[in-house]
């Protein structure tokens, strides 16, 4: 079987181990926008394709047999060219999307759609931790009134709010580790996404034990083609 995984995340690691184990020829694709990625075994490809007309053509060309989306939750333009290429393709398409996080007792969420309207949100404390990721930190240019503590994998590229400290840093992170973070920091708010996994929940229990609210910015949908999985194992059986 010839498959094509899309994305860096742990899971698309793990998937790619177990297809290779399998004696399965994996190619997965990560989009290049980490400086330093943890690569999984198998061969590699760093880039875009192009929308999903190039995708369809690279699948055809490689005559893929099954694309496994392991892109991050919020990928949401690869997740839905990986949809319309599989279509158009008649390529089995699986999403492989981890869990996303739900509120706990003692947690105080301000749950938004949007990085507009967690910038919106956020205006309304005067330090916030920020721990989106660096592409979408444009979304906080204008919040003038709000200091930021910007906290990323690699330096940002984008434009960003006046008023911002940068901690470029990379998970797991320790709940001990978090609340002397915000504590140091006089944080008063907290901005995530709605990623799941293990690697950065801790910031999470960390706010619920201070009592700092998270503006939480929930998934985008899913396209409606493909089977959802939230394990590599899982994947696997998963396979037509």
């Amino acid at each position: 079987m010839r498959a094509l995984i899309l994305g860096g995340t742990r899971e698309a690691r793990d998937l790619a181990a177990l297809l290779v184990g399998r004696g399965d020829y994996v190619i997965s694709s990560l989009a290049g926008r980490v400086k330093d990625p943890a690569l999984p075994v198998g061969e590699v490809r760093i880039g875009g394709f192009g929308g999903p007309e190039g995708l369809t053509e690279w699948i055809r060309e490689h005559s893929i047999d099954v694309l496994f989306d392991a892109t991050h939750p919020f990928a949401e333009k690869i997740s839905q060219s990986a949809a319309t290429a599989c279509a158009t393709t008649g390529t089995p398409l699986i999403h492989l999307h981890r869990p996303a996080w739900e509120k706990q007792p003692g947690e105080t969420w301000i749950e938004v759609s949007s990085m507009d309207e967690a910038a919106a949100e956020s205006a309304r404390f005067s330090t916030v931790l920020l721990t989106i990721g660096r592409q979408k930190l444009a979304h906080f240019a204008g919040c003038d009134s709000t200091r930021f503590l910007i906290r990323c994998v690699d330096p940002p590229e984008v434009a960003l709010p006046p008023q911002h400290d940068i901690l470029l840093s990379r998970g797991p992170f320790t709940i001990d580790g978090e609340k002397d973070l915000i504590q140091s920091n006089g944080i008063e708010a907290l901005v995530t996404k709605n990623s799941g996994g293990d690697l950065t929940h801790a910031k999470l229990e960390a706010a619920r034990d201070l009592h700092i609210p998270v503006i939480i910015v929930q998934r985008p949908p899913l396209p409606a083609e493909g089977t959802l999985v939230h394990t590599a194992a899982d994947a696997i059986a998963a396979l037509p």
